[in-house]
């Protein structure tokens, strides 16, 4: 169909759906989640109904496409004339010259030619596409070069498009290539390509925005005496960490400067120490540990301070809010 005429038998806003009176940012919003539904490598892929999620959104989802189209649709249904500067109908209709429509006729003249011998194909910008790309959880931190596989409209077949990974990029985070979608026609630029990047976790360390996270095991001496322990930041660089006396486990420390470097600054790696608690005791071990407990001023969730001083235990029944 001739795209001119697809703009008056088309509702490009029932196709995206969304109503004529919708900003363009919600046009934007309803068009991405609809192609990523619809797209070809996805799960329910609908190759048919994403170029026509594709074709409504390059006219709509462009100001001055949209206001022409508005515009053209507020008309009627005509046919558009292929040298007569205007709209057409059939016999008995009627017809408008794009010099008669004022400022949108000057829209129209851009868009469509402006009827005087120098009309031709309407300049249509090329499809968006959309894909995604694994990588490591190391290369979303330092970044990395990759390249991914899309469709080539042009030949049919598949390119290969080079991607460069940000460093400090996000799980499900979106690269726009520009440029490097489907081409144009008719003198229209290319369409955009989308990467969405799935990253996979590591054996290690997590990331909390730009700072990275890490657990490391410490002994119970070494939780309660204090201790300095070697850890190992996301490069195996070590760095020395002060426990002072009294840590209780789960007990996160900050190491300034070193997580992610962006380009909104470097992050911090936070480091949660954890107490290990042996299942298998030396004799030697098993001693210390009853003589510990034998000097210890604490027992089952109450001191022995306490529980000395304590009356008799209420039975269940006797207790504040207890039901039987």
């Amino acid at each position: 169909m001739d795209p001119r005429r697809e703009w008056f038998e088309t509702d490009y806003y029932a196709v995206l759906g969304v109503s004529p009176d919708t900003s363009g940012k919600e046009i934007t919003k309803a068009y991405r989640k609809l192609a990523r539904k619809h797209h070809p490598d996805s799960s329910d892929g609908d190759e048919a109904r994403f170029k026509q999620l594709s074709a409504a959104y390059d006219v709509i989802g462009d100001a001055d496409k949209r206001t022409a189209y508005d515009e053209a649709r507020r008309l009627g249904p005509a046919g558009f004339g292929p040298r007569t500067g205007g709209f057409a109908s059939g016999p008995g209709g009627f017809s408008v010259r794009v010099e008669d429509l004022g400022d949108v006729g000057g829209l129209f003249g851009h868009l469509f030619g402006n009827g005087r011998g120098r009309g031709g194909p309407l300049p249509i910008r090329g499809h968006d596409l959309e894909t995604r790309v694994g990588i490591s959880f190391r290369d979303a931190v330092f970044g990395a070069v990759t390249e991914v596989a899309v469709p080539d409209s042009s030949g049919g077949g598949i390119r290969n498009v080079k991607v460069r990974i940000p460093a400090g990029v996000d799980d499900g985070g979106r690269i726009r290539l520009a440029g490097k979608g489907s081409p144009g026609s008719g003198g229209g630029p290319n369409g955009d390509l989308f990467v969405l990047v799935d990253v996979a976790p590591d054996a290690d360390f997590g990331r909390d925005d730009r700072n990275l996270t890490v657990s490391v095991p410490i002994t119970f001496p070494e939780a309660v005496l204090g201790a300095d322990v070697k850890v190992l930041d996301f490069d195996g660089n070590s760095v020395t960490l002060r426990i002072p006396p009294g840590t209780p486990s789960g007990k996160t420390f900050r190491v300034r400067g070193r997580g992610i470097a962006t380009r909104r600054g470097t992050g911090d790696l936070l480091v949660s120490v954890e107490i290990v608690v042996p299942t298998k005791l030396s004799s030697a071990e098993q001693a210390a540990i009853e003589a510990l407990g034998d000097v210890t001023d604490f027992e089952g969730g109450t001191s022995r301070r306490q529980r000395n001083a304590a009356p008799e235990p209420a039975t269940l029944a006797d207790a504040p809010g207890a039901t039987t």
